[in-house]
């Protein structure tokens, strides 16, 4: 023991070595507990990011399924409250299951004594069975107290309600259990007269939130408003149990209290022990619904491969020991042989690499003195490429900044030739026409038919409109005073239908042949707060976009109004828009096709002056037959 100690006394290389080894072992072991703690916590972080996008995507394809059930009844109601024949009420219960995939069922019932030759009750009903529908006047039951007929009746609107048992004293029941979308139907004059309900199916509902899960033994849950269980692995916990009566809020408080979160429509995510076992659960309400939907993933799952990490951390350990040691090893053989050192310094030189600075010693004989030699020449140089990369880095930015400017220059200058080129055709198409007419009144010798004049002046009429027109777009587009001028007559008294038929009348005028179908639901005295003339132009050009590019043959303008808004609903039947083309239609100078009529700045200026009067202008893309434009303005 004592030669051992006295051999290290005497080797300096051997206290160097065993010093690099003392300082380098607590750092890596220390770096290990880091990055493994590091690992542990990144997977947690991940395992919430890809639960909560699991939850979403899921959460979205349940509102997709709502929404196209929501839509199937909402697009029937009118209809119902126009057609109160009780055949025709059986075909539209038909109807609505058949056209939707998604439907379970679909029923229309009436107030007592709607229709006295069926008595008492009236209630139409289809519901699928299989792949056939079956559709029946039910037999008469007390369907008053039912909650999808009593609840939207109480609350006087559409909602959805909790999933119950369809069995009841009518002719048709749906096999499964249902959750319904129930809308109260009310007469022109708001007199109650019955619900239409369309219902889901709660195991498909089931069946697509279990579809997709992030790990093997993760499941969702989904909770009504008052906690009980609709959709959930356990099935003896459906329905009739709810998350505070399956825990005890003693035992169980974090459960208890992601129920409260979950109920009042709280979303987030929180690690509790869920039936025994530590689980991340991740929740958000389901949207247009009173439920909350949770996803429930057990920290087994999402640890997995983070344990295996223990099976292999101990041969990582004694290869990284191995390492240390060859690392030390080398840098003792540097640390006393800075001959090699110097000589692979000066060899990154002649490589071009003048950064690695070459450290200076206090070493007096030759060794030293050439070290030192060497790390001043490493410096100079290092200094003097530094300052020529420097010089080629600045040379290199200014040249991409000139090229980029004149890139900009060469843009600005193509917009602005293409622009002055297009107003230029668009104008001077029907000048020249104006002008060429003028001409031949002027110069006829002899006195012209009437009805050659009533054309020349009906071709003049229409160019001076089109001038007329495309003044004002570049006026409004140029915003002087627009802003302004919208603002200030903001409080002018608009009669909707009145407004709604001098555009249809502008548009038959501009267009001879073209009839537009016109629907409202508004009384002809109805009115609201708004800059009548943008208004008036904002309506108008939608309308002459839909008798121009439409078949003109199927042109629709329908007016409806809901508890804060009134809405001018554009409907045609022709090519439409293309889906490569939908972002680009509000954009000004933008057309389907450079060679056609117009700048480019209808539809674009109709949405600027909708958004500053406060209302929306929007392009409904669900709409295939042709195009939809949507204007909705505050009512006020």
């Amino acid at each position: 023991m004592n030669n051992l100690i006295q051999h290290i006394r005497k080797s300096l290389a051997l206290k160097i070595s065993i010093g690099i080894l003392l300082l380098a072992i607590p750092i890596f072991i220390a770096s290990m507990g880091i990055l493994f703690m590091q690992s542990r916590h990144f997977i947690k972080k991940e395992a919430i990011k890809e639960a909560t996008s699991t939850l979403n995507t899921t959460t979205e394809r349940i509102s997709g399924f709502l929404r196209v059930i929501e839509t199937a009844t909402n697009a029937n109601d009118w209809l119902v409250t126009e057609n109160l024949q009780p055949d025709v009420l059986l075909g539209y219960t038909r109807r609505i299951v058949m056209l939707n995939s998604y439907t379970n069922g679909c029923s229309i019932t009436t107030e007592p004594n709607m229709f006295p030759q069926y008595g008492h009750y009236f209630s139409a009903y289809s519901v699928r069975q299989g792949d056939s529908i079956k559709t029946v006047r039910e037999a008469e039951y007390n369907y008053f107290e039912k909650p999808w007929y009593k609840i939207p009746r109480e609350k006087g609107k559409a909602c959805w309600i909790d999933p119950f048992n369809d069995y009841n004293e009518g002719t048709l029941s749906a096999s499964d259990m249902i959750t319904s979308y129930c809308k109260p139907l009310y007469t022109d004059d708001g007199t109650f007269i019955g619900v239409i309900a369309t219902d889901l199916s709660l195991p498909f509902l089931a069946s697509t939130i279990q579809a997709e899960k992030p790990y093997p033994n993760a499941y969702f849950f989904l909770l009504g408003k008052n906690g009980h269980y609709f959709v959930h692995p356990d099935s003896s916990r459906l329905i009739i149990q709810t998350i505070f009566s399956v825990y005890d809020a003693q035992n169980n408080p974090e459960v208890i209290a992601l129920g409260h979160e979950m109920t009042t429509g709280q979303r987030g995510s929180i690690r509790l022990k869920l039936d025994g076992k530590p689980c991340l659960v991740s929740y958000r309400p389901v949207t247009g619904t009173p439920w909350s939907l949770a996803l429930v993933c057990p920290e087994s799952d999402i640890l997995k491969s983070y344990n295996r990490l223990s099976l292999i951390i101990t041969p990582i350990i004694i290869v990284g020991l191995l390492l240390i040691m060859l690392l030390c090893n080398r840098i003792v053989t540097h640390a006393i042989r800075p001959v090699n050192r110097l000589l692979t310094q000066s060899q990154h030189i002649a490589q071009g690499r003048f950064n690695e600075q070459i450290a200076t010693t206090k070493r007096r004989d030759v060794v030293g003195r050439l070290q030192n030699s060497f790390a001043t020449m490493q410096e100079s140089l290092n200094i003097h490429v530094t300052n020529i990369s420097k010089a080629n880095a600045d040379t290199t930015q200014q040249n991409e900044q000139l090229r980029l400017a004149y890139q900009q220059v060469e843009e600005s200058y193509r917009q602005k030739t293409a622009f002055i080129q297009n107003m230029t055709h668009q104008i001077r198409t029907p000048l020249n026409i104006i002008i060429g007419f003028a001409q031949v009144l002027r110069d006829s010798d002899h006195e012209l038919p009437p009805d050659e004049i009533a054309s020349i002046a009906e071709m003049m009429k229409h160019n001076s409109m089109l001038l007329h027109r495309m003044v004002l777009m570049l006026y409004d587009s140029s915003e002087m005073g627009i802003r302004e001028e919208i603002k200030s007559n903001q409080d002018e008294e608009v009669v909707c239908n009145s407004i709604a038929r001098e555009c249809i009348d502008f548009a038959e005028n501009y267009f001879p042949g073209l009839k537009i179908a016109f629907s409202t639901t508004l009384p002809d005295d109805f009115s609201i707060r708004s800059n009548s003339l943008y208004l008036l132009r904002s309506l108008r050009e939608i309308l002459y976009n839909s008798g121009k590019y439409s078949d003109g043959q199927h042109v629709s303008l329908q007016l409806s109004a809901t508890k804060d808004t009134v809405r001018f609903a554009f409907q045609d039947t022709g090519s439409g828009i293309a889906d490569n083309y939908k972002e680009y239609i509000f954009k000004p100078f933008t057309k389907v096709n450079d060679l056609s009529e117009g700048l480019g700045l209808g539809l674009p200026l109709s949405k600027q002056h909708v958004v500053r009067m406060g209302g929306t202008l929007t392009y409904d893309d669900t709409y295939r037959e042709g195009c939809r434009i949507i204007i909705e303005m505050p009512r006020k």
